[in-house]
């Protein structure tokens, strides 16, 4: 689920190629539909983002037949607002994974992230996607004297975990680093291109995508799964929710994550940008990397901020791009955007099957805006559990693992943090403000007959005006001044001004 008209789209949207796939008919014979409770496909995968693509078309390789939904247009969610670094360098992971999952969790982690990068790097030359890849090294660095010396552990660390990772002062940074990670062989592509490479590919085997299709339910029983869409339904032995935080969520994932929120944007210079792709260790965080390598052109990002928690969004546009200009010779800023990931509680993502002990709903979420390396990797987890084989990393991305002291306080911390934004937000809006006096531009959560109503006026003087309460668990959404929509801070669905649904896991618009 996702939008490709965003207030602020974001590169990769607005030069990538547009998409037509028809929207799921249950009465059209080639679009996987059936008749009554017959099976109409092997796999259903919703979803048409990163996981959802690759693992359809691992299955469909594998001779299984497919049916891919997504709510909006070819990765045009999360997938479509990425920095699009395809890394096992990320960030100072390793110290942390070891902690939590000790060496050979951690070797594991980096060994499902290199084999992901390799996966795109097959899949783009075997399915001919030209997609801009190109492999270039990855680093961590740090300006910080006193975080030498966990940048240099990190290095040591990835490297005994089997990583072509070494500890360095030298890079093409126009600014002195204390000391960096390098990471060789890492890569960088155009992720739009990738995805909607793939889907081509799906129609042309002839296994069905349909776009503008949401996904209302997903039931699971002995017979197989029962695919409720917002144009009929269709069966399917096995279904696949690629969609970040699922929809459907009897295990309560949405309790095991938390969203945050990232700001990106692209620049041209006056010269020639970094050839490598670069990650700050410290705080705030600075992501860079070159548009395409040898071009005068660089992606900057970083500000990152749990979503629905900031007053005032478009300050992190301007800060983003103050530094941008502190750093770099600027010479014109292009595109900015945001985009907003799941981080879970011990770092690793979760995959697997949605409930323990139920076979056929398979899940993947909590990428940690690390989705291009993970996704690709959990698609290989998901398709190989579909297809019955062994999977090497599958243990220690278990969607249903509970680890005690794994994450245990991040668990309290961030469940806190939703109780407190589900109760405080109702306590400071016993006194709300008036939608009358709103002037364009300006939003508000107002109150009109004891019912509370997020307002906006737009630039042309129209007020709209709809229900609050977010139709995923009744918090309260609070008003992205930089995106124009409103999100829930309690667990990341977003709305347009109109109520309508840009991101889950809400599937219900907002009641006008």
């Amino acid at each position: 689920m996702g939008s490709l008209t965003e207030t602020n789209p974001s590169h990769w949207v607005v030069t990538g190629p547009a998409t037509d796939f028809p929207p799921f008919d249950p009465g059209d014979p080639g679009g996987a539909s059936g008749a009554g409770g017959a099976e109409q496909a092997d796999v259903a995968v919703v979803g048409a983002g990163i996981v959802g693509l690759t693992t359809a078309v691992l299955l469909t390789r594998a001779g299984r037949r497919v049916v891919v939904l997504e709510a909006g247009r070819v990765a045009s969610g999360v997938t479509g607002y990425t920095t699009a670094k395809i890394t096992s360098l990320q960030g100072l992971i390793y110290s942390q994974l070891v902690k939590s999952f000790g060496e050979d969790g951690a070797r594991t982690y980096a060994e499902a992230n290199q084999a992901a990068i390799e996966q795109i790097a097959v899949l783009a030359a075997e399915l001919g996607i030209d997609c801009d890849f190109e492999r270039l090294p990855n680093f961590t660095y740090t300006e910080d004297a006193a975080q030498v010396d966990d940048v240099r552990r990190e290095a040591e660390l990835a490297a005994r975990l089997g990583l072509p990772a070494s500890f360095t002062t030298d890079t093409d940074l126009p600014f002195a680093v204390a000391g960096a990670v390098r990471v060789e062989d890492q890569a960088q592509f155009h992720p739009r291109k990738y995805c909607v490479g793939l889907a081509e590919w799906l129609a042309g085997q002839g296994t069905a995508v349909h776009e503008l299709t949401r996904v209302l339910d997903v039931d699971e029983d002995a017979g197989g799964c029962r695919i409720e869409t917002e144009h009929g339904e269709l069966r399917a032995a096995h279904a696949v929710l690629a969609t970040h935080l699922p929809m459907v969520d009897p295990a309560g994932f949405f309790a095991r994550t938390h969203p945050e929120r990232s700001y990106a944007l692209t620049a041209t210079l006056d010269g020639p940008a970094p050839a490598a792709m670069y990650l700050s260790a410290g705080s705030p965080t600075r992501s860079v990397r070159p548009i395409v390598a040898g071009g005068n052109r660089v992606l900057v990002g970083g500000e990152g901020h749990k979503v629905g928690q900031d007053p005032n969004t478009e300050e992190r546009y301007a800060t983003l791009e103050a530094w941008a200009r502190q750093r770099f010779a600027v010479v014109d800023v292009e595109h900015r955007w945001s985009a907003q990931d799941y981080v879970s509680i011990d770092l690793v993502p979760y995959v697997g099957p949605l409930v323990k002990g139920r076979a056929r709903r398979h899940v993947a979420t909590g990428f940690r805006k690390w989705g291009m390396s993970n996704g690709t990797a959990a698609a290989a987890v998901i398709a190989d559990r579909i297809l019955g084989r062994d999977n090497p990393w599958a243990a220690l991305y278990d969607s249903t693992r509970l680890k005690p002291g794994a994450g245990a306080k991040e668990f309290v911390k961030e469940n806190l943090n939703v109780a407190k934004r589900f109760i405080g937000d109702r306590l400071a809006a016993l006194r709300p403000p008036e939608a009358d006096a709103l002037a364009p531009g300006e939003a508000c959560i107002a109150e009109v007959d004891g019912e509370k109503l997020a307002a906006y006026r737009d630039r042309d003087g129209a007020l709209h005006a709809v229900s609050a309460r977010c139709t995923h668990l009744g918090c309260l959404v609070t008003w992205n001044t930089a995106e124009r929509s409103w999100d829930c801070p309690c667990h990341g669905s977003r709305f347009d001004p109109d109520g309508r649904v840009l991101q889950g896991p809400a599937v219900r618009d907002l009641d006008r």
